[in-house]
């Protein structure tokens, strides 16, 4: 049954940034076809994401991990070991944003947002990729953005990094796809969370933005999910280096 394809029973999920907004959204998404979770967060409580993903029936082990500093990217891979014995789905969430002028960025902005969306989630593809190479299976799921293919206001270091990640998640499926390990991405729109707050709260650019969304409402959490367990799924088996854009159409406008 083609159904059955979907299920990710007993797999297990490391998805980073779950404390809140996407990420929690997406640990949820993927623990309701059966995953079990490794949520990672900072310093934020993983309590409510740990109660829902338990509360399903899935086990859940929270991780707390600064992933501005990269030698948290291995240390995040092998927690999840010690718990699991195996890493079966990475989903790289986590992400850093700094809002200000492009003639107005400070060097240390620049590289803040860059190690979080970029350079550790790198290292965290390698670790866990080195792992899934040894099972020769496994899905790893980068969530970029839709400023991976167009520029933006006030967010040049942000828009820089989410074309990075675009641009190696071809690389990485590439070079991993021989090993049986699928590597795709899913570019949201723009989503109602803590994220864009300020967009929100913009009298401005929030009904310019707003007018554009072909579907007429901002994106949730929860219309990230399907997406999301389709491409750690076998229903994606064949799927490689494809950025899934799930933005209510505004890129086709």
């Amino acid at each position: 049954m083609i159904l059955d394809c979907f299920r990710l029973d007993d797999k297990v999920a490391i998805v980073t940034g779950a404390s809140r907004g996407i990420g929690q959204g997406l640990a949820i998404g993927l623990a309701e076809a059966g995953a079990h979770i490794a949520g990672v967060a900072q310093t934020s409580s993983l309590d409510e994401t740990g109660g829902a993903v338990e509360k399903l029936g899935r086990r859940f082990v929270p991780v707390h991990a600064d992933l501005a500093r990269v030698s948290s990217a291995s240390a995040v891979v092998e927690a999840a070991l010690a718990a699991f014995g195996r890493v079966d789905i990475l989903l790289n969430n986590a992400a850093g944003q700094r809002r200000r002028a492009a003639l107005d960025f400070t060097e240390e902005e620049w590289d803040y947002v860059h190690t979080v969306n970029l350079k550790s989630l790198y290292f965290l593809c390698q670790a866990a990729g080195r792992e899934m190479v040894k099972q020769r299976s496994g899905k790893i799921i980068n969530i970029v953005s839709v400023l991976s293919f167009q520029g933006g206001f006030g967010v040049a270091a942000y828009t820089a990094s989410k074309g990075g990640v675009a641009q190696l998640t071809k690389a990485l499926a590439t070079e991993l796809a021989p090993h049986g390990v699928n590597v795709n991405a899913i570019a949201p729109g723009y989503f109602a969370t803590e994220m864009n707050h300020a967009l929100l709260n913009d009298p401005v650019r929030l009904p310019q933005i707003s007018v554009r969304i072909p579907a007429g409402r901002w994106g949730r959490p929860e219309d990230l999910q399907g997406a999301a367990v389709f491409l750690a799924s076998q229903a994606s088996a064949y799927l490689h280096g494809h950025v899934l854009v799930v933005d209510g159409g505004w890129m086709s406008r």
